[in-house]
């Protein structure tokens, strides 16, 4: 482990999120479904755009680049692990780094097919958008240290609203491949 995680009280809800351990297939990328979770209802998973994950990679390289560090490649595969994670998290009704079936974004990405040398995910969730939550974690000393990883190069970004219809679940992973 490269840092400890860390919670952080925001706007009465948490945010919180510091995971770090060492596509196939395209369907629409504006696909939306609402699934019904046993122990919370019916929760909206939504699946990235290229464009939102080519958006939240630039703000994410912004912060990057003051500390001279390399770009990341906006991956749809680490977005598709993201937004599972997220419509996985909203089903529970629950914010963790742990996965219904997984421990961690390393088991999520592999199970994609991607292979990775290094991995580290932000989650949170709470009443915001892409662009508070990506502000949210940049303002975060662990959710900071996941971004400023000098040896990632990828990430994707992946959302889903919980059953109250309010509860935005975020998921960001960043990673580098094998």
């Amino acid at each position: 482990m490269l840092n400890p995680c860390i919670s952080l009280p925001v706007v009465a809800l948490l945010i919180a999120g510091c995971a770090t351990t060492t596509t196939t297939g395209a369907p629409d990328p504006h696909a939306v479904t609402v699934e019904t979770s046993v122990e919370t209802g019916d929760v909206t998973c939504i699946a990235t755009t290229p464009q939102a994950n080519r958006q939240s990679a630039a703000t994410t390289n912004a912060v990057r680049s003051q500390a001279g560090l390399p770009p990341l490649r906006a991956s749809m595969l680490l977005a598709k692990a993201a937004s599972r994670h997220a419509c996985d998290m909203a089903k529970r009704g629950r914010m963790t780094h742990k996965g219904s079936r997984t421990t961690g974004p390393s088991q999520r990405v592999k199970a994609l097919g991607y292979s990775p040398r290094i991995s580290a995910e932000n989650i949170a969730a709470g009443p915001f958008d892409r662009q508070r939550v990506l502000r949210e974690w940049r303002g975060s000393k662990g959710h900071l240290d996941n971004i400023m990883l000098p040896q990632v190069n990828e990430f994707g970004i992946g959302h889903a609203v919980g059953a109250d219809g309010k509860t935005q679940y975020w998921a960001a992973v960043y990673a580098a491949e094998q």
